[in-house]
């Protein structure tokens, strides 16, 4: 089966919008789209962000909402329904605010409750992306890979853990299904972290992993909210 490559970051605001931009121009030197992560308080209010959003969606990138309140660290693993529902419905329009919209989803921390992916069907959205597996919220189809990231690599000191992420990369690619490599906007401040996430994709796509988004897996993209 060939390996579809997934490409996820977070932490997306205006203090690291110059190290987000890097990493997305690396990407595009590879031919690799972005899926973007995005909390909507991080930007709120910083209509830069929200631009920077739009073009890499016109670029081919897909946007996930990743949470509503980014000062809560796992804001989905725990609620119930309703509470997500409302939740959500805020996000939303935050996000339509910004001049987006996503039917994509990836809760904060990866982890989400019994009660949210009742809450997102409801709420109209067709992709679940958590810890380990991507699931299609229309159809019940769920895909089986869990995120590779420096946070997966437990406490290893540094140069351990970057050696782990690539070798990770590696074995996905080549059992084929999905590869999923996420890296968080603070981890790219980190010389050695940012080189050890681009040798992963690198590394992937030597195995013959081919790019794609999140949103891309069910046919649907992240799209731009149509102008009024």
């Amino acid at each position: 089966m060939d390996a579809r490559l997934l490409v996820s970051l977070s932490g997306i605001g205006p203090r690291t919008l110059h190290r987000c931009a890097d990493l997305a121009g690396e990407l595009d030197r590879r031919g690799v789209p972005l899926s973007l992560l995005f909390t909507p308080s991080a930007g709120d209010g910083f209509p830069h962000v929200a631009e920077w959003l739009r073009e890499r969606v016109r670029r081919g990138g897909a946007v996930l909402l990743h949470g509503y309140d980014q000062r809560v660290r796992a804001e989905f693993a725990s609620l119930p329904a309703h509470e997500a529902r409302l939740r959500l419905i805020a996000a939303t329009a935050a996000v339509e605010r910004a001049g987006l919209r996503t039917d994509a989803f990836a809760p904060p921390r990866w982890r989400v409750s019994r009660g949210t992916l009742e809450a997102l069907r409801q709420h109209g959205f067709a992709v679940c992306a958590d810890l380990s597996t991507v699931r299609d919220l229309r159809t019940g189809d769920v895909a089986r890979a869990r995120v590779q990231g420096f946070g997966s690599q437990g406490r290893l000191p540094e140069t351990p853990r970057c050696f782990a992420l690539v070798l990770a990369a590696a074995r996905a690619a080549r059992r084929g299904g999905l590869v999923r490599l996420g890296v968080d906007a603070a981890d790219l401040a980190r010389p050695g972290r940012r080189q050890a996430f681009l040798d992963a994709v690198d590394v992937a796509l030597e195995h013959g992993a081919s790019g794609a988004t999140y949103s891309a897996l069910t046919g649907r993209r992240a799209r731009l909210a149509a102008a009024p």
